[in-house]
């Protein structure tokens, strides 16, 4: 069996066991040698808006929604000014422990939201995002 491509994967979660467990997890689906992983959402902001002149961003986001100092809507509203830019090759996933319908409405309305996931992830999930992001051919 091929072991599938690997994702270009950016995890932002200010939580060090999510972020532990989450990288653990893109490891074992063989997804690990291209993420890169922040607890701080200011510098994964830095590192991104580096790359996105160079046209070298992430196919995947995984972005937590709750963080201190910047939340995820703070990061997503950032990343808007560089919409064109990201459209059609980066899909953001929103990370949340708990789900408010509000928080469904506004991602279901961001054009860069592929959609809100309840953490922990799992196997399951991320196959998911890698079906999504690569479908079958």
């Amino acid at each position: 069996m091929l072991s599938p491509r690997p994702m270009h994967t950016l995890l932002i979660d200010d939580d060090p066991i999510t972020t532990f467990l989450t990288e653990r997890l893109l490891r074992h689906e063989g997804l690990s040698d291209t993420a890169a992983s922040f607890q701080s959402p200011t510098e994964a902001l830095t590192f991104l808006l580096r790359q996105i002149p160079a046209g070298l961003v992430p196919q995947v986001i995984l972005l937590d929604l709750n963080m201190p100092m910047m939340s995820g809507w703070d990061f997503l509203d950032i990343l808007k000014r560089h919409e064109v830019q990201l459209q059609g090759q980066c899909t953001v996933y929103l990370l949340t422990s708990s789900v408010a319908p509000a928080d469904e409405v506004r991602a279901k309305a961001h054009p860069l939201v592929a959609g809100l996931l309840l953490k922990p992830l799992d196997k399951r999930k991320i196959q998911q995002i890698r079906d999504h992001v690569r479908p079958a051919a």
